[in-house]
Order: structure tokens, then sequence, then C-alpha cells
């Protein structure tokens, strides 16, 4: 029996070294303006303000944070900082973004 427990954590060992993880960058798929708007509308839907934030910078880093940065009169630094998820950003620099992503926001009432 011993040879069977050893046989098994034998096993396990070496599954655990042939996993290999890779970090995940969502603004990597975001490659269209309609992954876009799809990836945005998803986090509207959470109603977390930094979670917005942060998705609003993801979409902007798939487009080029340059040019958005460019095109809605904001410097780049200032914008990695407003939309990292941390810190509150100002909703005129969100409406800002989304204008130089070619987003704009709807309203829609809540499904009862």
């Amino acid at each position: 029996m011993a040879k069977t427990a050893k046989t098994r954590t034998k096993v396990k060992t070496q599954a655990r070294a042939k996993i290999k993880t890779f970090p995940f960058d969502a603004a990597e798929t975001l490659d269209t303006p309609e992954a876009i708007a799809e990836y945005l509308s998803a986090a509207f839907e959470t109603s977390d303000p930094s979670f917005i934030a942060k998705a609003v910078g993801t979409a902007a880093r798939a487009r080029g944070m340059s040019e958005i940065a460019r095109d809605a009169g904001l410097s780049r630094e200032n914008l990695y900082r407003s939309l990292d998820g941390e810190t509150k950003a100002e909703f005129a620099t969100i409406v800002r973004v989304l204008d130089a992503l070619g987003i704009r926001l709807a309203a829609a009432p809540k499904p009862a």
C-alpha cells in the first residue's frame, strides 16, 4: 500500500509542475468598436464605479492610451491614474474618454 500512496503523490506532484498560466489582458481582445461597446455595457451593468473606470481604462488601452488622451484633451499620465480603478475618476473624464472611444451613454430603465 505504501507504494500506491507514493505513486499517487508522485503523479500529483508531476501534474502540478506542468501547469502554466499566462496573464490575461482584456485589452488584447477589444479589437472592434462593437467589442468595446459590449465590454463596457457589461461593466456598466455592475453599477460599480471603480470597475467601470477600470473597464473604460482597459478599452482606452485597447485603442491606444496616447491617442485617446489626445482626443479627450487629457494627459496620458492623468488618464492612466484616473482609470486605474483605484482612484475615483471624475464623471467628466469618463464622458470625455467614452467620446474619444466613439461610445455614447444611453439611459434605459432597469428591468422590473
